[in-house]
């Protein structure tokens, strides 16, 4: 490649889902629907474990995690493509390309992290009933959160350098809607075989070591679930693992089958738009998923609407008391207060 068909970009063009300008309304509309309902979900999620003193276990600890970082994953994408749609501009600076690609890579991983963590702790509940409360205890658990960050931070910061040091052609039109590391791979001019070694080699690591652990947590649980001789323990055991699996499915399958359609079809337009299967509806999915079959927290929903209900009452209630007469004693001025907001 000739040196005057290098440069050092300053700018990207995401071409997003689509470019035809009688579908934006109803791609934003969409997705700005998509984007609250996760955050929302997600928030409520995490609310509601963080309220109830119940919930305070290793399961929820790790749950409350995921929602923070599910919506920290969608945060990376979405407002951005957003903002875009409303300004009907697709320019992304360098700098926010890359920024945008450190984090999403960061919050993605860790996505994964969590899950294998979370299949583990389901692993020690079923098959070491007895010794769960001794081996989940609270500093392994904050550890096993702790080490899953920092070596997520170092994997993202990893390909963040390695997109820093290649020189991209005069053609800076990335055919998706956020700035994805092998799009931005493939934009590049100079050689390219370090970083395709380096990110195929993490995906691999990653994924494929994620994947192994959370089979072989399953596979201990199911024998574990078929050694029980009561009908209603197996039962218990399925329920407490049903959610995690539902999850750890349709995060993995979606994740497959968009690199195996992009794969056979060669085509980044549809890539993309499976794309937004793992990048939006899994996060979106994830607390209805984990809500609907799980009676402590829809109990614990239920209190935090209580909770806020009645201090919503009595804040209403208290500004329609009278103003008290400074004259009055303590005495007085509290009696009047105890009977106005009850």
């Amino acid at each position: 490649m000739k040196p005057g068909n290098l440069t050092r970009a300053s700018e990207f063009l995401l071409l997003g889902l689509s470019e035809e300008p009688e579908l934006q309304p109803l791609i934003f509309g969409l997705f700005l629907s998509m984007y609250l309902v996760t955050v929302l979900g997600n928030l409520l999620l995490i609310l509601a474990v963080s309220s109830d003193p119940h919930l305070h276990t290793p399961m929820y600890f790790f749950l409350s995690n995921l929602s923070f970082v599910d919506i920290c994953f969608t945060s990376t994408s979405i407002p951005k493509m957003l903002l875009n749609i409303w300004m009907q501009s697709k320019v992304i600076t360098y700098e926010g390309c890359i920024t945008q690609m450190y984090f999403f890579l960061l919050f993605g991983t860790l996505d994964v992290f969590l899950l294998t963590v979370m299949a583990y702790d389901r692993f020690v509940a079923i098959c070491h009933p007895l010794h769960y409360t001794v081996i989940m205890h609270p500093r392994l658990c904050g550890l096993l959160v702790l080490v899953s960050w920092i070596i997520c931070v170092l994997i993202s910061l990893l390909h963040r350098l390695m997109v820093l040091r290649l020189s991209f052609c005069t053609d800076l039109k990335i055919p998706h809607y956020f700035c994805e590391l092998n799009q931005m791979i493939q934009l590049a001019c100079s050689d390219t075989f370090v970083n395709n070694l380096v990110m195929y080699f993490a995906a691999v690591l990653v994924g494929g070591g994620s994947l192994t652990g959370i089979l072989y947590s399953y596979s201990k649980i199911v024998s574990s679930i078929c050694a029980m001789s009561s009908a209603q323990g197996k039962y218990k055991a399925f329920s407490i693992c049903a959610s995690h699996l539902s999850v750890v499915s349709l995060f993995y399958c979606t994740i497959l089958g968009v690199y195996l359609s992009s794969a056979v079809t060669h085509s980044s337009q549809s890539s993309a738009t499976a794309s937004v299967m793992y990048t939006v509806v899994t996060p979106m999915l994830n607390p209805f998923i984990y809500s609907l079959r799980n009676k402590d927290i829809k109990g614990a929903v239920r209190r935090l609407f209580r909770v806020a209900g009645k201090k919503e009452t009595i804040i209403l209630r208290l500004k329609k008391c009278p103003r008290i007469n400074g004259s009055k004693s303590k005495s007085q001025h509290s009696h009047s207060l105890v009977r106005c907001v009850c």
